[in-house]
């Protein structure tokens, strides 16, 4: 039932909101990956993109494994390119949250905003997996 549930939300995200914003972090990694240097960013770029064109029934998780490079990164990212792309989940969860279905995908663009802003240190997993990383089972 929950993935019935989330492959409705994904179509319905996919019509509304999620090309265009596929789009934004398309565009935003192919001009990263322009210099040599900002081809991290680009892959970055690249990995929210595939998130936010079928973001239901997956999460963002720590990866654990940033250090002070990931920090960085995440500081020149949202100086550059972050807080752009933020603006544009905004903009469309303004949009998607005056019709009662939409609502939903209004809370979901909002919680896309970290990533949106910080992407390194993160990855995106199933909601299964990252349920079970938060609550390991006891053996």
């Amino acid at each position: 039932m929950r993935s019935l549930l989330a492959l409705i939300l994904n179509i319905i995200w996919l019509l509304t909101a999620g090309w265009s914003l596929f789009l934004g972090y398309v565009l935003a990694g192919i001009i990263a990956c322009i210099f040599v240097v900002t081809i991290p960013f680009g892959l970055a770029s690249f990995r929210i993109a595939g998130f936010v064109i079928w973001p239901f029934g997956r999460e963002v998780v720590d990866t654990h494994r940033g250090g002070v490079g990931s920090a960085l990164g995440n500081v020149l990212w949202f100086l550059i390119a972050g807080w752009w792309l933020a603006i544009g989940h905004i903009v469309t969860a303004v949009a998607q949250a005056i019709t009662i279905i939409g609502i939903p995908l209004a809370w979901a663009n909002i919680k896309l905003i970290p990533v949106t802003c910080f992407p390194f240190g993160k990855e995106v997993v199933g909601s299964d997996a990252a349920r079970a990383r938060m609550f390991p089972t006891a053996r």
